[in-house]
């Protein structure tokens, strides 16, 4: 068996690294790629009352269970299906269901601190970083709690000032240096886009 290319696909939040996966997975083709998010392995606070969980700091690296998203990693690249968990951001807790991912020839991992793991880093093939400004940024996070994750505007803001712009600072801006990649604009950017896919189809070996 060959050993599948870990890709990673990073960058600040609203900066548009979803919508660069999802585009990766169009063009080079969703049948050899598992696609990995890294939102997924935000740690259960089921323990935590309501109050306490909104409390929480999500944009420090703490909050993600790196270890079970390392374990997982290792298992694809060794052939064995996973089982991804399914986080509920309205509860901040993990669901009962899981989603499973089964081993393909690339592994694409999606999220905004996962240059941030010395060991997670390691493990990918390919760093790509997302980088766009961050007005645009802040507006695309506004859009997405308000419509997908049952947020106030107050507390978006709230959360945005008191941990997502310092965290950003902090650690998502500095792991831009790790990356192989880097594409401005974010999903926009049809020709970075259009490159990175032959890229994959190369190593996939498909006609590009």
């Amino acid at each position: 068996m060959v050993e599948p290319v870990v890709i990673g696909v990073a960058g600040g939040t609203g900066s548009g690294k979803t919508t660069v996966a999802r585009e990766i997975l169009r063009r080079a083709g969703t049948e050899q790629i598992s696609l990995i998010q890294h939102d997924a392995y935000y740690k259960d606070l089921s323990d935590l009352p309501p109050a306490q969980r909104a409390m929480q700091n999500f944009d420090h690296p703490d909050a993600l269970d790196n270890k079970l998203l390392i374990a997982h990693l290792r298992e694809l690249k060794a052939g064995r299906t996973i089982e991804m968990p399914v986080y509920d951001f309205t509860t901040h807790t993990r669901t009962s269901e899981v989603q499973l991912v089964e081993p393909r020839r690339v592994i694409l991992v999606e999220g905004i601190l996962i240059f941030a793991d010395s060991t997670l880093r390691r493990i990918m093939d390919v760093k790509i970083y997302v980088d766009t400004d961050s007005d645009i940024r802040f507006i695309r996070r506004l859009e997405r709690d308000l419509a997908e994750r049952g947020r106030t505007m107050e507390s978006v803001i709230r959360q945005y000032l008191a941990t997502v712009r310092p965290m950003h600072q902090e650690f998502v801006e500095p792991s831009k240096r790790y990356a192989d990649v880097i594409i401005p604009e974010g999903g926009f950017n049809e020709v970075a886009i259009d490159m990175i896919a032959s890229r994959i189809k190369a190593l996939l070996g498909d006609a590009v």
